[in-house]
Formats: structure tokens, C-alpha cells, sequence
């Protein structure tokens, strides 16, 4: 399949852990009762009750395997403190013309920008990644250039 190395932070393995399980032990089930009880109702052809819930158990099995192959190549982010460079498990604190901002450089499985959590494989977490505290960093954003100085690194 792929060699592709899922970054995780301990919760998010703990997350996709319990997302699987929730998967196998109850989503697959409540789909097979709802494909039994449309294959009741008669001619296949045209139920669209079945039909949705065929397709719903093709997602769902396609997103297990997704998990169950992103497990056998996961990495735990190690949680740290300080640090001389910026990380995969880095908290930054950096400031543009724009304001002050808060990200976490994380696996692209965990990343929310809206949260500040940055993927490690997006152009803003690569700009950041290897650079150290009082460096600037040059960030191509869908605004135009952006200009980060970092200022602390946890």
C-alpha cells in the first residue's frame, strides 16, 4: 500500500482509535439492519433506502481501511517543552503585520487551521519547520506574502 508516515499526537491516536472501534461495532451494524430491512421492502431496483445504505456501508468500510492503514504507519508526536527549533509538536508564538498568533505544528490528520493547529505538510507548517526563535519566516498565503516572526517556541 503506502509508506506514508501518519504524525499523531497521543489524544489524536487515541481519537482514530475510538473512531475505528466506533465504526466496526456500531456503524457497520446499524447499516446492515438498514440494508436487511430495505431488501424487506421489495425490489431492489428502484429503493432508494437501500441503495443509500449501500453506498453509506461502502464509505464506511473504505474509511476503515483508511484508519486501519494509517495505524500501521503511525508516529507519536512526542510532547515537549521549549526547544531550540521549531518541530513536528511545536507550539509556536509568532507575530505578522496582522497580529499576534498561536499555532501547533502537527500531523496532517490533526491539522484545523481554524484551530491553530497547522499540518506539518501545509506551506505555512513547512515555512516554520527547522527555524528558531527570532527568526522570520516568509509565508505565501492565498492574501499575498506574509511575514512571521517567531517570538517563543513551546
Amino acid at each position: 500500500m503506502t509508506d506514508k508516515i501518519y504524525y499523531l499526537s497521543q489524544e489524536g491516536l487515541e481519537k482514530l482509535q475510538a473512531e475505528l472501534k466506533d465504526l466496526k461495532t456500531i456503524k457497520v451494524r446499524e447499516i446492515s439492519d438498514r440494508i436487511e430491512s430495505a431488501k424487506a421492502l421489495g425490489d431492489l431496483k428502484e429503493n432508494a433506502e437501500y441503495h443509500s445504505a449501500k453506498d453509506e456501508m461502502g464509505f464506511v468500510q473504505g474509511r476503515i481501511r483508511e484508519i486501519e492503514e494509517m495505524m500501521k504507519n503511525v508516529k507519536i508526536i512526542e510532547e515537549r517543552s521549549g526547544g531550540d527549533t521549531v518541530r513536528i509538536g511545536s507550539s509556536i508564538e509568532v507575530e505578522s503585520v496582522n497580529g499576534k498568533r498561536t499555532f501547533k505544528i502537527v500531523g496532517s490528520e490533526e491539522a484545523n487551521p481554524v484551530e491553530g493547529l497547522i499540518s506539518n505538510e501545509s506551506p505555512m507548517g513547512r515555512a516554520f519547520l527547522g527555524h528558531a526563535k527570532g527568526d522570520e519566516v516568509e509565508v505565501e498565503t492565498p492574501g499575498g506574502l506574509v511575514v512571521y516572526a517567531i517570538n517563543v517556541i513551546k
